[in-house]
């Protein structure tokens, strides 16, 4: 049997941390029915006895401290909420054991925003990992020493795993119950959660906003005319030649202050107007091609599922007008 330490986080996402907890315990009613013995002894743990959330609408007890606890076999990190530097601040004293008990042998599950504290453990240096989608640029600023796949779903790299978006790092749990226990108890799981087991990416849910976090205000400008002129032709050596910036100098400095380089900019943020008219327009992915730049529909097709997952066309089938209407009579 697998002890599970599910932490007790201050600031910590209540939903999460409960739907990981059902998760593991579901597993083991699957395995009751099976007349198999239970997979997880799952525990609460705390630095504390008891944790406040939400104005002190919530109190969450724990079901053993840390100083109380001789060995752990898996350690999930719900997600945090709130200010992430300040919920890092508040957890510290979850660091050094987290490291103690991966030293010992232990595998760490992180969800979602729980990926800032499983990072400022070190854990994360030189691996692959996700966070929610919303939060990668400031995880990438915090964290450079690791390998940042904000377009993941989930990671499992040598007993350190990470999920993505709080309510899709179920599937992660999913996951963990297949490597433990076994496919079946896996689907059995999905199947009494309602949980999609093909998910294998965010990428359909990013919102692009345009990474504007820096302090390079030539680059901020050139990203403001891109949003208001991207259904014209844009090119590069215009845009060199508007901001008075040798061409190779722009693409540098956009590169270095956004993540992107210049053609990936111009081609995420006609996507992202792509998707907001393939949710709310009843018009033809022909139509809305043309309205956000594109002539070629190959071209159009190859780039948008490139950012989205998903080709237009079952964008517009999952997320449309017609699609997301209900038939109530």
């Amino acid at each position: 049997m697998k002890r599970v330490s599910i932490l007790l986080l201050n600031q910590v996402n209540l939903g999460s941390l409960e739907n990981a907890r059902l998760g593991l315990l579901e597993a083991n009613h699957y395995l009751e029915s099976q007349q198999l013995p239970p997979a997880f002894e799952v525990k609460l743990v705390g630095v504390e006895k008891e944790v406040k959330l939400q104005n002190e609408l919530y109190t969450i007890k724990a079901e053993k401290t840390l100083d109380q606890f001789e060995h752990t076999d898996l350690i999930i990190i719900p997600p945090v909420q709130g200010d992430l530097q300040v919920a890092i601040q508040e957890n510290k004293a979850f660091i050094p054991w987290i490291q103690a008990r991966v030293g010992e042998g232990a595998e760490v599950v992180s969800l979602c925003l729980g990926a800032f504290i499983l990072a400022s453990t070190g854990l994360l240096d030189g691996r692959k990992c996700v966070t929610h989608w919303k939060a990668a640029s400031q995880f990438q600023k915090l964290f450079p020493q690791t390998h940042l796949a904000p377009d993941s779903l989930m990671t499992d790299e040598q007993g350190i795993y990470t999920g993505g978006g709080a309510f899709s790092s179920a599937n992660l749990i999913l996951y963990v119950i297949e490597k433990f226990v076994n496919r079946q108890a896996a689907i059995y799981c999905s199947k009494i959660f309602q949980i999609d087991m093909g998910r294998n990416s965010q990428s359909e849910f990013i919102i692009f906003t345009g990474q504007k976090d820096h302090a390079d205000e030539v680059v901020r400008n050139v990203q403001d005319f891109v949003e208001k002129n991207f259904t014209e032709k844009i090119q590069v050596d215009d845009l060199s030649s508007k901001f008075n910036l040798v061409r190779r100098t722009l693409e540098r400095r956009f590169k270095h202050a956004t993540g992107n380089t210049l053609l990936e900019y111009v081609q995420r943020v006609r996507v992202e107007a792509a998707k907001r008219n393939l949710e709310k327009s009843r018009k033809s992915i022909s139509e809305i091609m043309y309205d956000v730049g594109y002539s070629d529909n190959k071209a159009f097709r190859e780039v948008f599922k490139k950012y989205v997952g998903l080709s237009p066309l079952d964008y517009k089938h999952k997320y449309g007008v017609a699609e997301n209407a209900m038939n109530l009579v």
